[in-house]
């Protein structure tokens, strides 16, 4: 698959979900990046606005296997991994698969489950594998989680751990629908006969594999390559910012441009590209200063503060 028929893949997912699911086109695409680039996505929001159907219908779109773990503060490692359980017949114990061995899977709330259970998600998110009882299994391929958390409620919630926080390629929000949205929600709301909307499967699992192969086709000049490394760099010598972006997170920049450019039909990455992913990339990835947070200050604002400080590289 090249650039140009990975793009024209891209397209026709976009459309299809964006037929079933009431929101910016902008969002679909940062999930998709997520998905090309091969990494995970945070969707911070208010209940109510649609996260579990887009996930549901980007999983339907893609023909890949769909699972949601509802986490709550009394959720186990074992309820998330899977646990051997003993058959009688056979006289033996036999592994049952916990709901992360799917393609996609749904991690609803999971800022409710304890620290315990959160780090299971850590293995399985890196590696691709989970480990229980002291033997490694393999998740299915492609592997990706779309994680939620409510931003309003705090009461009965364990904040998500930094080392974990690293691990979302892109953390964004569906946010409210517009006007028109809105009422189109109330009209599938009154037609109940026709149910929710469904979404087609326009790919095949195989085909989505290759589809996360084109990013390394993918040009990303010298200077461009100096650029990211740049903008990681200042958000470390910002004072607002008691922790930067790890190395990690400027490697996650580099991959969701190529991942954006990929989307959007390009051969090659440009600055537009890498100013379009900035944001939902490397923002989540800051630690605030004390200061700051008492101030109020947005991590989306220091990454705009950063990217109007760095020199732009010019395209020959």
């Amino acid at each position: 698959m090249d650039v140009t028929q990975a793009s024209g893949e891209c397209e026709t997912v976009l459309e299809t979900v964006g037929d079933a699911v009431i929101c910016d086109r902008s969002f679909l695409e940062e999930v998709l990046v997520g998905v090309v680039a091969r990494g995970h996505v945070l969707l911070e929001d208010v209940p109510g606005t649609g996260k579990t159907l887009t996930a549901r219908s980007v999983a339907d779109a893609l023909g890949l296997s769909f699972s949601r773990i509802q986490f709550t503060p009394d959720l186990l490692p074992a309820d998330v991994t899977g646990t051997h359980v003993f058959n009688e017949r056979e006289r033996k114990f036999e592994f049952n698969e916990g709901p992360i061995f799917a393609n996609i899977v749904l991690a609803d709330e999971i800022n409710r489950a304890p620290p315990k259970t959160q780090a299971a998600l850590l293995e399985a998110m890196e590696e691709g594998q989970v480990t229980v009882d002291g033997e490694t299994r393999q998740l299915p391929d492609p592997f990706f989680v779309i994680a939620t958390q409510n931003p309003v409620e705090q009461e009965g919630t364990f904040p998500l751990p930094e080392a974990q926080v690293d691990r979302f390629l892109v953390k964004t929000s569906m946010g409210y629908p517009d006007e028109e949205g809105e009422v189109e929600l109330l009209r599938r709301r009154a037609g109940r006969e026709t149910g929710s909307p469904s979404v087609e499967r326009v790919l095949e699992s195989e085909r989505v594999a290759q589809l996360r192969q084109v990013p390394e086709s993918v040009r990303v000049d010298e200077d461009l390559l100096e650029y990211v490394a740049s903008l990681a760099r200042e958000t470390r010598t910002d004072g607002r910012v008691d922790v930067g972006v790890s190395p990690r997170g400027t490697q996650r920049l580099f991959e969701a441009a190529r991942a954006y450019a990929t989307i959007v039909g390009r051969e090659y990455v440009t600055p537009d590209d890498i100013k379009r992913v900035a944001e939902p990339v490397l923002a989540h990835r800051l630690v605030l200063t004390p200061d700051a947070t008492v101030n109020d200050v947005q991590k989306s604002q220091v990454v705009d503060a950063v990217l109007e400080s760095v020199p732009v590289p010019t395209l020959e």
